[in-house]
């Protein structure tokens, strides 16, 4: 099947969705997710923040889809015509989506320790969202403990159910899921029972936002203050590859490694995560490159330092403040006296 998506028309098999073909033309395509998650089944459709406008529904029905399409769910058809970053009725809905889901949302970035790696910070400055409208009462829920390994901040929690799809489909029980309707609905556990089960702490690395986050790692530094390197050892529950937060020679997280798209690449068992946090544990392979530009590039020494150049006359950089500033005037140059006494002084 044929898909044009801003110009750009790819080739891809019956069943892709149209957010899937977008990331193979990948740039300003890509429609931003919150809820979608390739990795897991029966996954998207909740957020909305992936709308596209479908100007051509295929070549055997060529008529525009009248209202905007969640591209994470829209299965193609061939020949099927796609706005995307190019589309200003998805720009305004996708700003609108982001400005709802921020309705709730607590402005706590500066102690949340998902800060700099949360989706919905980059959807809200992508779409800037710098203010808000919303001067009624947050929603806030009281704190609730499900377990020593995972903190549940459900006032930050945005029901993307990507953590419920998770545990529904890695771990042999889940004890949490979505409980109430509308305005009350929230994850939490089944009568406070604890998440303990060997694969628990993914939810952590699929949360979107800082609803769910790791307890070992709590307040302990910012992510953009420590050194990131990819490391392995021999797991019989996993397959041992992580990613090592660290500052110094001290390990303070453990993570699942995450592809461009922030999706999990190899789900981890909770005793790499959470029992392992001396480097002598793990064999460290090398620094991690991150390939999403974000704060965690930050004094990232795996990308290529450009020779700072300053592009001006080379006398401008010696001398005196007065000779500086004569320099500086370029209808007045130096007389021959001048330069020679120059010349003299650089060949000391």
């Amino acid at each position: 099947m044929k898909i044009t998506i801003d110009g750009h028309t790819v080739e891809v098999e019956a069943g892709t969705t149209i957010l899937e073909a977008a990331r193979i033309v990948g740039g300003d395509s890509v429609p931003p997710t919150m809820c979608y998650y390739s990795k897991l089944k029966d996954c998207g459709g909740k957020c909305r923040c992936c709308l596209v406008e479908v100007t051509k529904g295929s070549e055997k029905d060529p008529r525009p889809m009248p209202k905007l399409q969640p591209s994470c769910v829209t299965a193609v058809q061939d020949g099927m015509e796609v706005k995307s970053a190019t589309s200003e009725r998805a720009k305004v809905s996708r700003k609108a989506v982001s400005e709802f889901l921020l309705i709730n949302h607590p402005l706590d970035c500066p102690v949340c320790d998902q800060a700099g790696e949360c989706n919905l910070q980059d959807l809200a400055y992508g779409n800037d969202n710098f203010k808000s409208r919303f001067v009624e009462e947050k929603r806030t829920f009281e704190p609730e403990d499900i377990g020593p390994y995972i903190q549940l901040h459900m006032n930050r929690c945005v029901l993307c159910y990507r953590c419920v799809k998770l545990t529904d489909q890695l771990t042999p029980e889940r004890v949490h899921g979505v409980l109430g309707r509308g305005d009350h609905a929230q994850i939490s556990t089944y009568i406070e029972r604890a998440i303990d089960n060997d694969f628990s702490g993914n939810v952590i690395d699929v949360c979107p936002v800082g609803a769910l986050t790791d307890k070992t790692f709590r307040f302990k530094s910012r992510v953009w203050f420590t050194k990131k390197f990819n490391a392995h050892r021999h797991c019989t529950k996993c397959s041992g590859k992580t990613v090592l937060w660290m500052f110094g020679e001290e390990v303070l997280r453990v993570t699942a490694r995450k592809d461009q798209w922030s999706e999990v690449e190899d789900f981890i068992c909770n005793e790499c995560r959470f029992e392992h946090k001396n480097a002598s544990d793990w064999v460290i392979e090398g620094p991690r490159k991150f390939s999403k530009p974000s704060v965690n590039n930050v004094n990232n020494y795996t990308e290529h330092q450009h020779k700072v150049t300053i592009k001006t006359d080379e006398l401008i950089l010696e001398g005196r403040k007065e000779d500086k500033e004569k320099i500086s005037m370029q209808n007045v140059p130096y007389s021959a006296n001048e330069l020679e006494a120059i010349k003299k002084t650089k060949d000391k």
